[in-house]
């Protein structure tokens, strides 16, 4: 083995789209930077935003947000989200925007899955913010659910990978979690 420095070699990353209400209008952000922080409920996810990004304010004064995973079909678009600052740019007028249970963390009905989250705590680094959401409400187009259940291979998620600054996409499943490891029992 080489090493190669403190570099993060999680990528890939799902790329999602953060909704918030900022000034009463909906915006979105590219964000990949998501972590699920527990399984059970309440369940818990977090998103680390630069505390530059002008979401930021929108999810303190609302204390809602939203997690919205596209398809490789929207992959401009969540690009652009990501490129353009909604202090200039109404990035919500690309999408169909709708509302759930919270009433102000906007989702966007072209993504085939969206979350609804309140904000539970922030931990304040010195450049960024991690916001901890707790996890209100999921949506998925029935399209992409098997057996009540969301599945990948039909949402074709956009995934984000830092070393090749590049979007990539899912392969095929490669096998049973907590089934695989059985055969190495006894040995």
């Amino acid at each position: 083995m080489k090493p190669i420095g403190p570099v993060n070699a999680l990528y890939p990353m799902p790329t999602t789209l953060v909704g918030s209400t900022v000034d009463g209008k909906p915006n979105f952000l590219a964000v990949a930077h998501v972590g699920i922080l527990n399984h059970g409920t309440p369940q818990f996810l977090s998103i680390g935003l630069g505390k530059a990004h002008y979401s930021n304010a929108g999810i303190h004064e609302n204390r809602t947000f939203s997690i919205c995973l596209p398809s490789e079909d929207l992959m401009a678009e969540t690009d652009y989200c990501g490129i353009m600052t909604g202090k200039k740019t109404d990035k919500a007028a690309l999408f169909d925007v709708f509302y759930g249970e919270l009433k102000t963390a906007p989702m966007i009905g072209q993504c085939p899955v969206n979350m609804e989250l309140r904000l539970h705590q922030v931990l304040d680094f010195a450049t960024h913010d991690i916001f901890i959401g707790e996890l209100v409400q999921t949506y998925a187009e029935e399209g992409v659910l098997s057996g009540g259940k969301i599945d990948l291979a039909k949402v074709r998620p956009l995934l984000f990978d830092m070393a090749s600054v590049k979007y990539w996409r899912l392969g095929s499943a490669a096998g049973q979690c907590w089934h695989v490891g059985k055969t190495l029992k006894g040995k």
